[in-house]
């Protein structure tokens, strides 16, 4: 019977200890971006944002040709963006493009976490006219 209630009080505490770190490894979707970082240079789509949809964006699984849609690979990326309706220019921080880096509408992209600097870069571009430059 000691043995029992050992047991028990055993179980009980793996699963008290079970339930309390649990939601710990939860991923949740908001994402706190700080709200003053702000890119004053001029933008680049080729220079600055190519890269970034290269190595973040543009790879098997994701938003590759053949892969998810948006296609993002290196000759594709601009019209991808630009010819649907990622990019709001008159309702600028609306851009769905932006809502996704940002973390705005999930899941956050790029995969893994939404990137502050990767959200001001291309928000950037879009205040900037979103130009093929």
């Amino acid at each position: 019977m000691i043995m029992t209630k050992k047991r028990i009080a055993i179980m009980l505490a793996i699963v008290s200890l079970a339930v309390f770190f649990a939601p710990g490894c939860y991923k949740g979707t908001t994402v706190d971006l700080n709200q003053d970082l702000v890119i004053t240079k001029d933008i680049s789509f080729a220079t600055d944002l190519v890269p970034i949809f290269e190595k973040n964006c543009s790879i098997s699984g994701c938003h590759a040709a053949g892969g998810i849609s948006p296609d993002l690979s290196t000759g594709k990326v601009y019209t991808s963006l630009t010819t649907s309706d990622y990019l709001d220019l008159s309702n600028l921080k609306n851009s769905e493009l932006y809502g996704f880096v940002s973390g705005n509408i999930t899941p956050a992209m790029p995969i893994g976490g939404a990137d502050p600097v990767i959200a001001a870069t291309i928000l950037a571009w879009i205040q900037q006219g979103a130009h093929n430059n």
